[in-house]
């Protein structure tokens, strides 16, 4: 099981290649605060001076230190073929295959590094520095030294470095298959410690927090830690473990980690003896290495299953790039017979991939014809815009100077041509509406059916320009041919239509039941030949066409006479001159029988005609748009995309990938090898029955 620990540092190393953090990898973080001897920890542990010290914010970046145990052999076979000095090195990821030595060297690496990054100002970055320290005298470790917990920002630090440091902090112990090591100084209150406090935020029952408790020393002259030490203060699943570190005296004058390590030893004997053998530096390593091994054993099952997942969804990603352009003929005429046949597809509803939030392509076409010009023409009433005044100035207007026996004809042509010419405007803005519509095809295309299209924004803007000049030559055809199917029901008012006939008739039976109602309804000292003649008189009138039924009946014309005169203005004074302009113009009043009567039927006719006409446009203006415009755009799209952009001199320009997506590509391509590799890696555990 020893072996699991460098297979977790070789898929360490895999991700470390493409800067992924994908992959929640087993790890120990050390969680602090300032001066609570973090540092001199992992220091005891690597069991060389490695790391800056200082006052302050010390680590400003997230520090992922893999310990290597290498055997003594190994160790001098390597330093003697790389002409090293000495049997323990290290090796930072950002300096590549530089190697060190000199431990001193390897911290003011640390310290120039996390300044190039985080700059001078005590400020903190998430971007972590990796090192790898190969050492016979190691154990196999993965640790991340993070920034000590912090109050008050010093000096130019940023106000919410508290909140900084928080975040940076929670983002690595909220990986479930982190291990918390949480650090707190003996000489403080272990119930107010703060590593403890946000371990407890993400790992609840503690099951992946282990407590250091360190400055055993430096505890108060009659205190010890007796307590903590046992877990009767704060219990801990992984349990608590003592250590002392070197003093800053100690750190001064260089003594060696040896020393330090048998200080420890005999202090824990002195005041600890019951306690000596499960404390300490060494004990606390070996605890490390045994709860690492286990916990990678527990998370190798999940590991597996996710980095399998993430191999098909890469794999899936970079098919989706495509493969680089070898033959740039056949891979246009690839791309615009798949977009023209995508395009045909959504307006068919056959294409494959079906938009859910609304409606698209040849549904909302539908929709627009059948919904929105639909309702549009059933909302324009027929004798909208119209006034009894309007028919009966009509009607005056179209007899001259003679009074009229009947209706003119004239009159009804005019007000129901005025009437079908309303039809027009809502026919045009159809034509809009789905002109439109397929205009909106061209960028579901783009952003659902085609993504090869992304590849190469050069032709991507070539077709949408393409299909947008095609659609744009289609409409002034189109509106052309809806303008002429209005003009041409203006253009010939067929009072023969079947029915418009039937009308007629049902009004002419309508008016013969009113004539018959007025006639039982007179009273009965009226002469029975003047009322049989008056009936011959209406009956001759009503009998024939629709012009019998407009025939000028005799009643209401004493009331016209008397209002007639009541209207002409008193004569001038004598010695004034009359001027006819100066009649003054008559104001509204009430109609005679003849007028009303002559209005409604004028106005039933209109109807009658009208809503005649606005059927036919409703079933004409869909087809022509549909054969202009929609079905002419689908039978021509691919041939006039083949004959604008298949030529030799623009290949090599339409088909220059984006710098984006050949990025993407190759950042694609190695996260799928080192997903590959980390799956080999996995699969050599198995086999060697690590596992």
């Amino acid at each position: 099981m020893e072996a699991l620990i460098p297979v977790i540092n070789k898929l360490q190393d895999v991700f470390n290649t493409v800067g992924a953090d994908i992959i929640h990898l087993p790890q120990i973080a050390v969680v602090g605060t300032q001066s609570s001897g973090k540092s001199s920890v992992l220091e005891s542990l690597v069991g060389k001076d490695l790391l800056p010290r200082g006052t302050g914010i010390v680590t400003r970046r997230p520090l992922i230190l893999q310990l290597v145990h290498v055997d003594p052999e190994d160790s001098r076979k390597t330093g003697e073929e790389n002409g090293l000095d000495g049997e323990e090195w290290g090796k930072f990821l950002h300096t590549k295959s530089k190697i060190y030595t000199d431990f001193d060297e390897i911290r003011q690496e640390i310290e120039s590094e996390t300044e190039r990054i985080s700059g001078n100002n005590k400020g903190i970055s998430d971007e972590p520095i990796h090192l790898k320290i190969f050492s016979p005298y190691v154990v196999n470790l993965t640790l991340v030294d993070l920034p000590g917990i912090t109050k008050v920002p010093v000096g130019d630090q940023p106000k919410d470095i508290e909140l900084q440091i928080r975040d940076l902090i929670l983002k690595y112990i909220s990986n479930p298959n982190c291990i918390i090591l949480a650090v707190t100084a003996a000489n403080t209150d272990m119930a107010t410690s703060e590593a403890l406090k946000v371990a407890r935020e993400v790992d609840l029952d503690g099951r992946r927090t282990l407590a250091v408790v360190t400055k055993l020393d430096l505890m108060d002259a009659g205190t010890d830690a007796m307590d903590v030490l046992m877990g009767r203060v704060i219990p801990v699943k992984l349990g608590l473990i003592g250590v002392v570190n070197r003093s800053q005296l100690d750190i001064n004058t260089k003594k060696s980690m040896a020393d330090a390590m048998r200080n420890e030893h005999a202090f824990l004997q002195k005041k600890y003896p019951s306690l000596a053998n499960r404390n300490g530096t060494k004990y606390l390593a070996r605890t490390l290495n045994r709860l690492l091994m286990h916990h990678i054993r527990d998370c190798l099952p999940e590991l597996k299953t996710r980095i399998n997942v993430l191999a098909a969804q890469y794999q899936s990603l970079l098919s989706s790039y495509g493969e680089p352009v070898e033959d740039q003929s056949a891979t246009l005429l690839q791309l615009i017979t798949k977009f023209a046949t995508e395009y045909c597809n959504t307006i068919d509803g056959t294409a494959k991939y079906i938009e859910t939030a609304e409606l698209c392509g040849g549904a909302r076409i539908c929709y627009i014809f059948h919904e929105t010009f639909g309702r549009t023409l059933e909302s324009v009433y027929p004798l909208g815009g119209l006034t009894t005044i309007d028919v009966l100035t009509a009607i005056r207007n179209a007899t001259g100077p003679r009074p009229a026996l009947f209706v003119p004809e004239v009159s009804f042509e005019l007000l129901v041509k005025r009437q079908v010419k309303r039809l027009e405007e809502p026919s045009l803005r159809c034509v809009e509406l789905v002109h439109e519509e397929m205009q909106r095809i061209i960028q579901h295309c783009s952003n659902y059916s085609t993504q090869e299209l992304l590849r190469f924004p050069k032709l991507h803007d070539a077709i949408v320009e393409v299909v947008t000049s095609l659609l744009r030559k289609r409409l002034p055809v189109t509106n052309e041919m809806v303008h002429n199917l209005v003009a041409i029901e203006l253009a010939y008012i067929n009072t023969k239509h079947p029915d418009f006939a039937d009308a007629c008739g049902l009004m002419n039976n309508n008016i013969e039941e009113q004539r018959r109602n007025r006639i039982r309804e007179m009273p009965s000292s009226v002469p029975r030949d003047k009322m049989s003649g008056g009936a011959q008189g209406e009956q001759e009138g009503g009998t024939g066409t629709w012009r019998g039924m407009l025939k000028k009946g005799e009643d209401g014309q004493g009331d016209d006479k008397s209002k007639l005169h009541s209207s002409i203005p008193a004569s001038p004074q004598k010695g004034h001159a009359v001027n006819l302009l100066d009649v003054p113009v008559p104001v509204a009043r009430k109609l005679s029988a003849r007028e009303q009567r002559d209005c409604e039927v004028i106005e039933r006719l209109i109807k009658s005609y009208f809503l005649i006409v606005r059927k036919n446009i409703q079933d004409s203006v869909p087809k022509a748009v549909m054969h202009f415009l929609v079905n002419h755009v689908k039978d021509s799209l691919q041939s006039e995309l083949v004959g604008q952009l298949y030529k030799p001199a623009v290949l090599n320009d339409l088909l220059t990938e984006s710098e984006d997506m050949a990025q993407h590509r190759n950042e694609a391509a190695d996260m799928l090898k080192a997903l590959q590799k980390a799956s080999q890696v996995i699969a050599e555990i198995r086999e060697t029955h690590l596992w």
